[in-house]
């Protein structure tokens, strides 16, 4: 008789996805984003130095719908990684491990990411 073979874990048909392993993924792609947008800035201090004409076409790639989405989920990513940051503090000096309380920062953390980056981007666009 023959049988099937079990999946050894959990795979992403069964497998339902909790806040806090969504959010600690979003932490580590949120520091891969910093990296990125950090070199992008870097791009345009270097643009900044070759003269007028490159800073000027740099400077209109960043205008762009794209540069301005890329620029938009860079200051979510430093705002995110900032609060869930401090979160992590939190948990290292043992406050905030039951499970009512992580919820309750992870949403925290979302919120203020969203905030400060709709501000931010608020005051960009208006002042």
């Amino acid at each position: 008789m023959s049988t099937r073979p079990r999946p050894l874990s959990p795979h992403l048909q069964v497998y339902r996805l909790q806040m806090t392993s969504v959010l600690s993924i979003l932490h580590r792609g949120t520091g891969l984003l910093l990296v990125l947008g950090t070199v992008m800035i870097a791009f345009w201090v270097i643009a900044l130095a070759l003269g007028h004409s490159i800073f000027a076409i740099y400077q209109a790639w960043l205008g762009s719908l794209l540069g301005k989405v890329l620029l938009v989920g860079w200051s979510f990513s430093l705002f995110y990684h900032w609060a869930n940051g401090i979160r992590h503090l939190l948990w290292d000096v043992g406050w905030g491990y039951d499970i009512e309380r992580v919820y309750m920062t992870g949403w925290i953390v979302i919120s203020i990411s969203v905030i400060l980056a709709g501000l931010l981007w608020l005051s960009v666009v208006f002042i």
